[in-house]
């Protein structure tokens, strides 16, 4: 906790200045005091879920999917519905697309918020410690849409967790944070064995 984990998700998506450096993704480039208008067209290759769902209440499960591809994207209504109703259905949420987030199970808004991000079709997706606003036995449905999201490859996924098991299972690679930076950077079977003191450490801690 508070090594910087959120922070590099929250700078990656411009959310947070950069004090240096920079990143790319395709041909967009992120440097220390871009333009607005720079920082916009870098925002749209990445859809970010954040640990509150941050769901509009006075929308349905399907307006808050389509709204920003109406919005934002000038999408025509027909085709957003269409696309809100295909993203909740792979969510597991065909049934609940005319329900408002009051009538959502923590579980369920967290996934509507999945597929809020998944809609613009974004290159990247981050995602902040997702379910640890959740109750524990909620936890599972939501870590089964990822498992579903990995296995289709079809997104490239950043995910803050402290389900070690589940990034075990499904990461291609895992970075150990540590005081603000990567103390590691690991193949996800090396979890069982790792050969930094300080991630050992760590792992005898959380069990």
């Amino acid at each position: 906790s508070g090594s910087g984990k959120s922070t590099l998700l929250r700078v990656l998506m411009l959310l947070e200045s950069m004090d240096g450096g920079s990143f790319r993704v395709r041909a967009d480039e992120a440097t220390p005091g871009m333009s607005e208008a720079s920082c916009t067209r870098m925002r749209r290759h990445f859809g970010m879920v954040f640990q509150q769902f941050n769901l509009f209440p006075h929308r349905t499960a399907l307006q808050n999917v389509t709204l920003a591809l109406e919005v934002v994207l000038g999408r025509s209504a027909e085709e957003a519905r269409a696309v809100g109703i295909d993203l909740l259905r792979r969510v597991g949420l065909a049934e609940k697309i005319d329900e408002y987030p009051s009538r959502l199970s923590g579980g369920q808004k967290q996934r509507v918020a999945i597929a809020r991000a998944l809609a613009p079709e974004p290159d990247i997706m981050l995602f902040d410690e997702i379910t640890s606003a959740l109750d524990p036995e909620l936890v599972g449905e939501v870590l089964e849409v990822l498992r579903g999201l990995a296995r289709s490859r079809s997104t490239t996924m950043l995910i803050v967790t402290h389900e070690i098991g589940f990034a075990r299972e499904m990461a291609d690679r895992v970075l150990f944070f540590d005081r603000g930076r990567i103390l590691s950077a690991m193949h996800p079977d090396e979890l069982g064995d790792p050969g930094h003191p300080r991630v050992r450490e760590f792992l005898r801690t959380v069990g």
